[in-house]
């Protein structure tokens, strides 16, 4: 399955960077989360409890993350086994790009997937895929909003840079996008 996605953040770019590393924040922003932690620097271990029609599975797995380049972009090879309902894997790419309105997160995806939840029909998987990221999207939007309640202002978005510190925070950022990924990847199951 290939994917690929867009969505403006009314936050700076320096503002989406931090939120996107924040781990408290990610986790409430991804559906059926329940665990992320970091192996070493680059590596994450993931779980995700995710229903679609009838079949319902928990799904554990690692994130690699790899062209980390703060604050703009990063690619990432996620693994996931969700038992007998399934597994996925697969690479991502994710990058922030300033505009007026404050930032546009873009993202493209590529997956292999497999098992019982490949059997379910195409129609059930997409509409649980698109309804898992628009879930994902708003809580973050939400989430952004709480942690940076001030609108952004066109000039500010204009003059928007990345501070030092934003570049240098840790990465657990990746995390929320390969559960989403996840996500997407059970998707793509009857692909």
């Amino acid at each position: 399955m290939d994917m690929q996605g867009q969505r403006v953040l009314h936050v700076t770019q320096a503002q989406a960077w931090d939120a996107l590393n924040d781990p408290a924040i990610l986790k409430a922003c991804i559906p059926g989360c329940d665990k992320f932690e970091a192996t070493d620097a680059q590596t994450y271990n993931v779980g995700v409890a995710i229903k679609i029609g009838p079949v319902s599975a928990k799904f554990t797995g690692k994130v690699t993350l790899s062209d980390i380049q703060a604050p703009n972009a990063y690619s990432l090879n996620f693994e996931a086994q969700g038992g007998v309902a399934g597994f996925g894997k697969g690479e991502s790419k994710v990058s922030l790009h300033p505009n007026a309105q404050g930032c546009e997160l873009q993202y493209t995806v590529h997956s292999t997937v497999g098992g019982k939840l490949a059997q379910l029909g195409q129609r059930l998987i997409d509409g649980a895929a698109k309804s898992l990221a628009e879930d994902f999207f708003k809580r973050f939007d939400e989430a952004l909003q709480a942690k940076y309640p001030s609108a952004l202002t066109s000039s500010e978005a204009s003059l928007a840079t990345p501070s030092h510190e934003a570049a240098s925070a840790p990465v657990p950022t990746w995390v929320w996008l390969a559960l989403l990924v996840g996500a997407v990847a059970v998707w793509s199951m009857v692909r």
